[in-house]
């Protein structure tokens, strides 16, 4: 007897045949209210599929939504069932994508970015037109009144953790009903970024941002001549009344329309991505973000971080120029400035500059008084050694020359030393600092304060 080999191509076509079987039943069994049957069916068809829908028509692909969906929300898995049923909107949407792969298999890609990645060339556009969306409007109802409802009262009793998926839920509820209100994304994302859930914030940040998300709603709003309250109203009824003037139940129409977030979105996602140490990705997202908010600062502030903290300092050097020319008031960035220069002895002088800059915008910023007290001085110890050397070598001139440049530095230390001491009274390092600079400059009086000032505080720290 002759063995019988399939084509490879006759074995997909099975495998598919199989699997559209299966999820044909499931959508019949959790109709009839049979979840044991449905999960069973719906696990058969996934072990055919192996992971990957492509080979699901669109419809067949609507249908296991549909059925894992409302599996998993009758299990009591609400914010799961509720992603898959979001799915199936998700499937209108967007745009179908069909063709076959290296194998002969006929294959769909839901949106252009998975159509792109699968590589293959030719494929054909199409759209979905969603068949079962209305069917689940009974069943999710009640679940999205009790998912806000838990949301609102977590996220005001400020339990982030628990109101943050319990907003992706109601979004995704929502969603799976046809309207993609994004709004209740953005407190999902919100929430996980106030209940220090880095990883999940940054995900549903970077979808906001990738969907342009901008926050902007236009809401239409008109007082109830009988209760004499404001109410909001679809645009059409709002139309309509306006309509019909004096003889309307509603007068005072407004039309509110918010501000946009959209660069909030960049700059709280930035800020994450440079907290989880994703310095590549946080400064990706900075540069698209700076190219739509050219003047804002914070990204320009974020984008110095991330340099600096992934060690590209002559990028963080640019940076803070950038920053001082948006804001030539900006204290801080005057003194990162100086920072930077200190540390090069070929750029002190405009450290110095720049540390004179940071104090003349914030008379009180201690760092700044510190360092500059400190990078006007010198290495004193240094200083000290070469003129016992040269003294030591019988260079008598050279010595002479040595001391008498110390003697200058100190006397132009001073006067920053004696203005980081007025922010910074309790500070033992600067009252020494200070006893030292009015010895060498002969003050015997204010010497012997300092030098009591340091034995009292020397006391009191013991």
């Amino acid at each position: 007897m002759k063995k019988i080999f399939l084509s490879i191509a006759l074995v997909s076509m099975t495998f598919a045949f199989a699997q559209k079987k299966e999820i044909a039943a499931a959508v019949k069994a959790i109709d009839a209210g049979d979840a044991a049957t449905t999960n069973a069916q719906i696990s058969a068809a996934e072990a055919a599929m192996g992971g990957k829908t492509t080979s699901l028509e669109p419809s067949v692909l609507e249908q296991y939504y549909y059925a894992k969906g409302l599996a998993l929300l009758k299990s009591g898995k609400n914010a799961e069932g509720a992603s898959y049923l979001a799915k199936m909107t998700e499937l209108g949407k967007s745009k179908i994508y069909s063709g076959k792969d290296s194998s002969k298999n006929r294959v769909y890609f839901v949106g252009k970015e998975e159509a792109d990645k699968s590589g293959i060339q030719g494929l054909k556009e199409e759209s979905y037109t969603n068949t079962l969306t209305g069917k689940i409007a009974n069943t999710i109802n009640p679940l999205l009144e009790s998912a806000n409802k838990s949301a609102m009262e977590s996220y005001n009793a400020k339990n982030y953790t628990v109101a943050a998926p319990k907003f992706k839920e109601v979004y995704d509820l929502l969603k799976a009903g046809g309207e993609d209100n994004m709004q209740f994304l953005y407190y999902s994302g919100l929430n996980y970024a106030l209940g220090g859930n880095k990883e999940d914030a940054i995900n549903v940040y970077n979808e906001l941002i990738n969907s342009g998300y901008t926050g902007v709603r236009t809401t239409y709003n008109a007082k109830n001549k009988k209760s004499g309250e404001v109410e909001p109203l679809d645009k059409t009824s709002w139309d309509l009344y306006k309509k019909m003037g004096a003889t309307s139940e509603y007068s005072d129409f407004k039309i509110e329309t918010s501000k946009s977030i959209e660069n909030e979105l960049y700059e709280t996602n930035a800020a994450l991505l440079i907290e989880a140490n994703r310095y590549d990705e946080a400064l990706a997202l900075i540069k698209k973000g700076l190219e739509k908010f050219p003047t804002s600062s914070k990204l320009t502030e974020l984008q110095g971080t991330a340099y600096f903290k992934s060690g590209k300092m002559d990028d963080f050097i640019g940076n803070i120029k950038t920053q001082i020319a948006k804001n030539p008031n900006d204290a801080n960035a005057w003194y990162n400035l100086g920072v930077l220069e200190s540390k090069n002895p070929a750029t002190e002088a405009d450290a110095i500059a720049s540390y004179k800059k940071a104090v003349a915008l914030k008379p009180d910023m201690v760092q700044a008084w510190q360092n500059l007290t400190y990078v006007t001085m010198g290495d004193d110890g240094k200083a000290i050694d070469e003129y016992n050397a040269a003294k030591k070598a019988g260079k008598a001139e050279a010595a002479n020359k040595i001391i008498e440049a110390r003697r200058a530095r100190l006397a132009a230390t001073l006067p920053y030393a004696e203005k980081w001491y007025q922010n910074d009274t309790n500070n033992i390092d600067v009252v020494k600092l200070l006893k030292g600079l009015y010895l060498s400059g002969k003050n015997e009086a204010k010497f012997q304060e300092f030098k009591k000032k340091e034995a009292e505080m020397a006391a009191t720290q013991k």
